[in-house]
């Protein structure tokens, strides 16, 4: 989570929403990814979706099965749908979003009954300095 943190602090130092994101295999980081949504004028340009497009590279493979996807904040419907897309094995993020999370405070898309994969879930991860980051960027938009 530390590493998926330093991606966030990037996003920070470039005005955009300070969201964070890594993927592991075999214990080594194969994608990362921070919100570049702002930047590049893309709805898509969310830093879960980057990582996994990076990890999917490195593995020359859509399906990240043996992947861990580490995250400052609880990924939204889109991103959550694209992880169980990837069949990642285990999604692990900080900071609750209660107003768009998809895993656990708006929906909890990955527990419609259904769906062939499922994966692990674990929240609460550092969670103090991810919501720290993004308490201080909202602040400071507030006072623009």
């Amino acid at each position: 989570m530390k590493e998926a943190l330093a991606q966030a602090k990037i996003a920070f130092d470039l005005d955009e929403v300070p969201v964070g994101a890594v993927v592991v295999y075999q214990h080594h980081i194969i994608g990362r990814g921070h919100n570049l949504k702002e930047k590049k004028h893309d709805v898509k340009a969310h830093a879960e979706l980057i990582a996994i497009q990076q990890a999917s590279d490195y593995l020359q493979s859509w399906r990240l099965k043996g992947c861990t996807l580490y995250v400052t904040l609880e990924p939204c419907m889109m991103c959550t749908g694209g992880l169980i897309q990837s069949r990642i094995d285990r999604i692990v993020y900080a900071v609750k979003d209660e107003k768009s999370g998809a895993i656990e405070s708006q929906l909890q898309i990955h527990k419609i009954p259904r769906l062939q994969h499922k994966p692990l879930i674990q929240s609460g991860v550092l969670s103090a300095p991810c919501q720290s980051i993004l308490t201080q960027y909202f602040e400071s938009k507030r006072h623009e």
